[in-house]
Formats: structure tokens, sequence, C-alpha cells
């Protein structure tokens, strides 16, 4: 079965929303939890959803509107829902169902942070009668936690003022079932319904996320404490549960780690690094060497790394070991991600393509005569959603957790190769016959071409790089790093080379850095992956120079006013600059197609007359393009005449793309402490002629006289 289009629900711009939508929302959300979730339900879970449909429609809303909005506690006064009209008997009967009720001691913490500055006061002057009326409300919060028991402060408190939202356990575990993670309200559904977020269909056929009660609970556990992580407290750590699902040991690592940092920075290394050992993840593994050997427990921390040596718990734990092994026992001096980017190539490319380094390094490399794509992780997630489109998303076992999900469940959950085996190795096996492999991956991009998922970004140049890594590649190669993603796509989803690149030798992956930038540690893990499975992996390091070679063009515009879209260029000046030299001129009028305001005419000499039978760009585009050629465009302030040529070929349909340098930031950079950057003041600061300024060419000529400043500047600086 393949994947008809009408199961991807379209973003549709709807009108104004109904009344009663938020009703409409969580009666959606409680029925779809209460169809596939209920196998996950505690009885508190199937009584809140029981409950919940014998109230009245008005107490339902009513409800959903305290669960829609931040917090559990509410001021009284402050609910008014017109369509709801008199709020009294509809709090009547939310309180006798417990859906609502008074604030607790267990709330004090809460409270604190609902409570106004004045309410303070009013709680704690008649009971500390020196306190200043000068303190801030982070201050009185501090000091009603160190001076009032809980229960005394909330006795003081007029608490019949206050509503607390009760059963909010129980909401929370059902939003949480339906989205996979915690949240406080059903915004996601109000955002499909305006027409900002996209949502998928598939009937009845969905698969929950979670295979049953104990799993869904341990998820929720960790989930839940990460989601209050800025309220976490040493006593928060004990009694967590032993993690016995892929899913929740990597929700557990994470919370290790992140309450562990918090307890680190506070100072409490002790409680820090029993979160860490509770962890299993690199991250956590790292942090309990360092702090091992931070407390001159060396042999301490040598027995760990030794163990996680021999008996890595990731192939990142393996990695992380072995550099610090070496570093901390061995003497080596540098680590891994630094011996690799040191021993990675040095191009040398001009300053100016600073902006856009993996485009500069693909034109490197086209230059030479090679292939080169864009690739990083876009590359092999297409790859691996082509390959396996039909087990990901077009058969019946394809099923995704909700509407909102566009993963599908089997790889969301860690199960895809287990439910798939059979059919992915099929699939991997076809990758021997080159042109096979090659005519499947176009056809199934052919059919389904910008149907949404949440595996890959359908762009059309990516074709092009997954064609030519089809057509160069070693098939095995590819099968290998396509099943490690097929075993564990959540590890292998990303930290791809930025490119592909295709020579004599065959295809060659390469991870761009520039001065300054470090390899992650992930980047690490995928060259050496890539380099187990076959290929040529590597980094390729940009030192930025001046290239005397390089063509400039230096770009005047005058218009009908200042930014936007509805003013026009009169005027294009531009000249072109090679070898410190100017080696050719462009310069023309142009027919606006409106007014040009008579402020504007006086600025620039240009008047309605003489434009009125000058060429349209239209006109004069291509012969412009052809102009620039593959020069670095210039200009003074060059985001203004840029945009300019860039709107005017996006009138035409056409796109307008080189590298910029703007004279005037350039001046400012190399050139400091002068009193004006202005392009009349800096011709005048070094004798540039100006005669004409504000006509485009003139102004064009001065700014190509600066720039072969800022380059003589730059040529000092190599």
């Amino acid at each position: 079965m393949t994947y008809d289009q009408t199961h991807w629900a379209p973003v549709q711009r709807r009108g104004p929303l109904p009344t009663f939508y938020y009703h409409e929302h969580f009666i959606e959300m409680l029925d779809f939890v209460a169809a596939h979730y209920a196998h996950t339900f505690l009885a508190e879970h199937a009584a809140f959803v029981q409950d919940f449909r014998k109230l009245s429609r008005p107490a339902q809303c009513l409800y959903v509107r305290l669960v829609n909005r931040k917090g559990r506690l509410f001021a009284r006064s402050r609910l008014r829902y017109p369509e709801l009209g008199d709020m009294a008997p509809l709090l009547d009967i939310l309180r006798a169902g417990g859906w609502v009720g008074a604030p607790g001691a267990g709330h004090f913490e809460e409270m604190l942070g609902f409570l106004t500055r004045d309410d303070l006061y009013r709680v704690l002057l008649p009971r500390f009668a020196g306190l200043p009326r000068s303190m801030k409300k982070a201050q009185l919060v501090a000091f009603a936690r160190e001076n009032m028991p809980a229960p005394e402060f909330m006795i003081a408190l007029d608490t019949d003022r206050v509503l607390v939202q009760g059963r909010s356990d129980e909401v929370s575990y059902l939003l949480f079932l339906y989205f996979g993670r915690i949240r406080n309200g059903l915004s996601q559904f109000t955002m499909r319904d305006l027409g900002l977020v996209r949502t998928q269909s598939r009937g009845d056929a969905y698969e929950p996320r979670f295979d049953d009660r104990a799993e869904a609970l341990e998820n929720f556990f960790y989930a839940t404490r990460l989601h209050h992580l800025e309220s976490f407290r040493v006593e928060d750590a004990g009694g967590w549960p032993e993690p016995n699902f892929s899913s929740s040991s990597r929700l557990r690592d994470e919370l290790a780690y992140r309450a562990g940092r918090r307890l680190e920075k506070s100072g409490d290394v002790v409680n820090a690094l029993c979160l860490y050992e509770s962890g299993e993840s690199a991250q956590c593994s790292e942090r309990v060497v360092r702090l091992l050997l931070a407390s001159d427990r060396r042999n301490d921390a040598q027995q760990y790394l030794e163990k996680c040596l021999d008996n890595p718990r990731s192939d990142e734990e393996w990695l992380v070991a072995r550099d610090l092994y070496e570093r901390k026992f061995r003497k080596k001096r540098t680590s891994d991600s630094t011996d690799l980017l040191r021993a990675g190539e040095v191009v040398e490319i001009d300053e100016s393509r600073s902006g856009a380094p993996e485009r500069a390094v693909i034109e490197h490399f086209e230059n030479l005569g090679c292939e080169a794509y864009r690739s990083e992780n876009l590359l092999w997630r297409t790859l691996f959603g082509l390959l396996f489109w039909d087990e990901l998303f077009g058969n019946d076992e394809a099923a995704m957790s909700s509407p909102f999900d566009f993963v599908p469940a089997s790889l969301a959950n860690g199960r895809f190769y287990e439910h798939h085996a059979h059919a992915i190795q099929a699939r991997l096996a076809s990758l021997a016959d080159t042109a096979a492999a090659k005519r499947a991956v176009l056809l199934t991009s052919t059919r389904h071409y910008g149907k949404a998922n949440g595996v890959f970004r359908w762009r059309e140049s990516m074709n092009a790089a997954v064609m030519a890594l089809l057509e160069h590649a070693p098939p095995a190669s590819i099968a290998r790093i396509l099943e490690s993603m097929a075993r564990d796509y959540e590890e292998h989803r990303y930290g791809y080379p930025d490119l592909l690149v295709i020579d004599g030798d065959g295809p060659r992956f390469v991870e761009v850095k520039t001065e300054g930038d470090q390899l992650r540690r992930n980047q690490v893990l995928r060259i050496r992956q890539l380099r187990e499975a076959g290929f040529t992996a590597d980094v390729v390091r940009v030192k930025w120079i001046l290239d005397p070679a390089q063509n400039y063009v230096v770009v005047d515009v005058e218009t009908t006013g200042g930014k936007g879209d509805n003013h026009r260029v009169t005027e294009i000046g531009a000249v072109k600059v090679r070898g410190g030299e100017i080696v050719d001129r462009f310069q023309t009028l142009l027919n606006p197609q409106r007014t040009i305001p008579a402020n504007i005419s006086r600025l620039t000499g240009i008047s309605p007359a003489m434009v009125e039978d000058a060429p349209y760009f239209a006109d004069v585009a291509d012969r412009f393009e052809e102009f620039m050629g593959d020069a670095i465009f210039v200009a003074h302030n060059v985001d203004f005449d840029y945009g300019f040529i860039s709107r005017e070929y996006a009138r035409l349909g056409r796109s307008f793309r080189h590298a910029r340098l703007c004279t005037c930031s350039s001046m400012r950079r190399l050139y400091p402490g002068l009193r004006s950057y202005s392009l009349a003041a800096l011709s005048r600061q070094f004798d540039i002629s100006l005669q004409q300024h504000h006509r485009a060419l003139c102004d064009a000529e001065a700014a190509a006289e600066l720039l072969l400043l800022v380059n003589e500047r730059r040529l000092g600086q190599q």
C-alpha cells in the first residue's frame, strides 16, 4: 500500500475559531487517548475520563479553560469567560467533584510565585513588624521560605480568593500520552486550526508510543522532572525508578546530567557525583571522571575509565573514555578531536567568502574539477527515508503515535529494525545493483515528493547528492551506515560531515571548519563511523586570505526611496576590479515604473523625464548578470544595494546570489578611529574623487577606490 497524499492533512488557514474551540480540542485529545492509550492508565486516569464526561458541558468548558492557563493557581476574581455566564455555580460543580479546590501547604512554593509583592507584605508584616517596605518580591519570597513554615503561611493567607486546579496530575499524564512530552495546554491544536502547523491523519491506524503502563509511567516520571528542573532539590534525587526501557533510560540520563550540573555549579560536588554515577550517558561518565580527578581520586578515575574502555555502554562513551585516559594517564597533550582537526587539509579562500564557508569550499572543489554537494545530515536522512519509505510511511504497519507526530512510532521508540528486519536487509542488499537502486530511489522520490514526514525535508538539490552517492560509493559502505540508522535512529541521525565530494578516487566526506571552530563529539563519532564503513572522511580547514585573482564588482544603485518593496531602482553603476585595477564598467538608468519623489530627484539629480524612455530592469537583467559573473558583490553599506538588486531579480522570478563585501564595515574594521565612515567623508579623507555624489557610477568608482584600500590593508595583515 502506498501512502496517498490525502493521508497528510494540509495546512489550511481557517476563519475565526468557534466560540468553544478549546472544548472541542480537549474532547478530541481525550477521545484519542482513551481509544489508543487506555492500556497505560492507572485507576485515577480512567476515573478522570469517566468523571469528566459526566460533567455538564459548561462545567467541562470552565475546567478546560483552567487547564489551558499558565500554572495551577487562579485568582477567583479574574475568572471571566463571557461565553460561560455566571462562574459561581460552575465553580461549585467543579469544587464538588474535586476539579478545583483551595490551596494547601503542598502548594506553598507555587503560591510564593503566584502572589504579588503586596500580597506577600500583607501576610508577612503582621508577624514581622520590622520588615523593610523596600524589599523586592524575590527577597520577600526568600524571607518567607526561611522564616515561615508552609502550613503557617497558608493559614495566614486568605486562600478563599485563590483556587487551585484539581486533578492536574491526571490531565498532565493524559497530555503526555498524546504529545509524548510535557505540555501545559492545547495550544498546538489552536495553531493547527489557524493553519500554523501541519498534522497527519491515519484514521484509526495509530501505534501507541508506549507498549505498556510501566513504560509510560517511567517516561512520564523522568519527563516531568526534566520539565521542572529549575525547582530541582537534592532530596528529589532519591527514589528514581530503575529504567527498563531505552526511551526512559535516555530521559534518566539527561535528568542525571542536567540535575548534576546544577548541583555542581552550586558547589554540591558530592551529590552531583552521585547523580552522574546514576546516569549511563557519555556526558555523565565524563563528569564522573573529571570530578574524581578534581578531588584527587586518581586511582578511582583510572579504574572508572578502564571499566568504560573494557565495557563501553556506547561508542561515544568509549571515545570519551579513551580521550581522557590518553590525556590524563598517558600524558597525551591533545584530544582526538584536536588531532583530527589539526590533521585536516588546509584550503585558502578569499576572506570575502567567510559568510558562507561551506559554499566557498564547494566552489573550491568544483574549481579543481570535482563534484561537490552540501550533505550534512540531510543526505543520509533523505536516502534513509526514500529507501525505506514503505516501511516508514507506506504500509498498514507504519503508524504514528498521534496526529501531531510525523516520525513513525517504530522509529521513535527504537523498534524499527526489530519490526522490519527482513525487509530492511532486503533493501540494503538491493543497493548492490547500483542502476536498480537509483531507479527505485528516484521512483519513490517522484511518487511522494513533498509529502510531510519527520525524517527529512524535501529539497530538489538533494536528489543530485543522493544519486552521486549511489553512483560512486561502495554499496556495502552505504548499507553499513543505513543499517546503523535503522537499528538506532535516535543515535545515528545527526553529526554527519558538511560535504560530499566526488573526485578521481571516489566519494569523500568533508567536515568544514574555519579558524576557531571546534569538532563536536558527535562529529568525531560520525567521521570515525564513516571511516569504519569504508569511506574517506576528514576535515578541511579554511584559511581566509586575500586572493589577488578574485573578481569584485563594486555596485551603487540610485532608487526612488529607502528600503521597502514599493521602491525601485532608477540607476545602476558598477565597476569590475581584478588584481588591484578597475578593468570594466557598467552603467544604466532604469525606468522604475513608479514616480520619483521630488526630494529624491533633488538628491540624485535623476528626474522623471530622464528615466521615461530608459529600459526596465527586465531589459538589462541578463546583461548585468553577465557583468557580475562569479564576482563578489561590493558596495558601501552593501545590504542596501544588494537588497534592491536581489528584489529586482525576485520580481522576475530569478534568484541573485553572490558573496558580499561592505566597504563601509571593512573600513571601520581596518581603518579605525575616523570621525565618519560615510562615502563622502572617506573620499575626502583619502583624496578620492567624488564629483557627482549620488550618481551611481561616480559613487561606485569611489567605493572601488575604498576597496583597493581595504585589500591593501588586508594583504598587509596576511
